[in-house]
């Protein structure tokens, strides 16, 4: 997907959902109505997806329109980080992670997906970055998305797979597998060894 139109597109999107939320007079709506329909063709410009797809997608959000905030676990043990098998993207690899649901607070919901991944138990004792995602050089993604990495403690658990991922297992720094770029970087990965052996290192953001 352009990151450039995906851009123009998201921004369209968010004119036409505050308008939706907010407008009362009907005619204001038929225009927010007709900005919503636009936002759709031109996700679809980037998809093989209809434009209608789209429309049910992004008319299932509401209100004023807010990043989407995913979480990413940094499980380091004996010099060696635990990673997923995530089965949606081929069987590549990636640190257990995922969205922040209502309720949830970054460090419960980060030792909450590290459990459901994995099996194992963790406890988040550091966090280690907030990023956006569009600036960090993963694939375009439809919604904007701030990713919160954690470095976490193991405190127990026994390996298992889920639904979503298949097996986890621990790597070294030189043989970290093919990763899904969807969801982690190398530099990433990186990033949490770093703050794992320097644990007084500030957060880092944007």
């Amino acid at each position: 997907m352009n990151a450039s139109l995906l851009d123009w597109a998201r921004q369209i999107q968010s004119i036409a959902q505050a308008g939706l939320t907010y407008a009362q007079n009907p005619f204001d709506r038929e225009r927010y109505e007709k900005l919503m329909e636009i936002a759709s063709q031109l996700f679809a410009l980037q998809s093989q997806d209809p434009p209608e797809n789209f429309q049910a997608v992004l008319r299932a959000e509401a209100g004023y329109l807010t990043p989407k905030v995913d979480v990413r676990a940094g499980v380091i043990q004996d010099g060696r980080i635990l990673l997923v098998r995530e089965m949606l993207d081929g069987g590549r690899w990636t640190l257990p992670g995922g969205w922040v649901d209502p309720g949830d607070t970054p460090s419960s919901a980060v030792e909450r997906e590290v459990r459901e991944e994995t099996g194992y138990e963790a406890r988040a004792v550091k966090l280690v970055a907030v990023f956006d995602r569009d600036h960090q050089g993963h694939p375009p993604y439809l919604f904007s998305i701030f990713k919160l990495y954690f470095l976490c403690k193991l405190t127990g658990g026994t390996p298992r797979e889920s639904i979503e991922t298949g097996e986890s297992r621990f790597f070294s720094r030189d043989e970290i597998p093919e990763l899904s770029l969807a969801r982690t970087l190398p530099r990433h990965i990186e990033m949490l060894f770093r703050h794992d052996e320097h644990p007084d290192l500030p957060a880092e953001f944007d």
